[in-house]
């Protein structure tokens, strides 16, 4: 059962990169921080430190605030 969970998991991972793929290709966005989540979204690694903002606590970047204009 682990081996099946594994396996539908990197699925949906891959599943993910398409989708976000599609997305950036829609909205004609070609950003550093797209192509850092289809890197991101593309390999087995893990970084618990991925998203611009902490989960759970106040400090940090909200989605919100972040201003795509700014990507090199």
């Amino acid at each position: 059962m682990a081996d099946r969970t594994v396996a539908e998991l990197r699925q949906k991972i891959a599943q993910a990169r398409e989708v976000i793929a599609h997305l950036v290709d829609k909205a004609a966005f070609n950003g550093t921080e797209a192509h850092r989540a289809l890197d991101y979204f593309g390999s087995d690694a893990f970084d618990s430190k991925f998203l611009p903002w902490p989960r759970h606590d106040d400090e940090g970047l909200r989605p919100e605030d972040l201003n795509a204009a700014n990507d090199d």
